[in-house]
C-alpha cells in the first residue's frame, strides 16, 4: 500500500524542496505545484503533490498516529 504523507517544506532550491516530516527530513520534487517555505504539503514517492491546511495536515498526522496504535496493538 501506498500512500502519500504529510510534512512541512522547510527549504527550496529551485524544483527541489527539503521537507521536515516530524524531524525527519527528506529532499521532494516541488515541481508539480506552486510551494512556499512554510507550506504543509502532501508528499508522495518523492513528490510534493499538494499543498494543504494547518489544519487538514494535523488531522492527517493524527489519523496516521491512531492507524501506527492500532497496528502495534496486533
Amino acid at each position: 500500500m501506498c500512500i502519500a504523507v504529510p510534512g512541512r517544506v522547510v527549504r527550496l532550491d529551485g524544483m527541489r524542496a527539503t521537507v521536515d516530516f516530524d524531524g525527519n527530513r527528506v529532499e521532494a520534487n516541488a515541481g508539480l505545484v506552486d510551494v512556499k517555505v512554510g507550506d504543509s504539503v502532501l508528499v508522495h514517492a518523492g513528490c510534493i503533490i499538494q499543498v494543504m491546511s494547518e489544519e487538514d495536515r494535523e488531522i492527517l498526522m493524527d489519523l496516521l498516529a491512531e492507524i501506527g496504535e492500532l497496528q502495534d496493538d496486533d
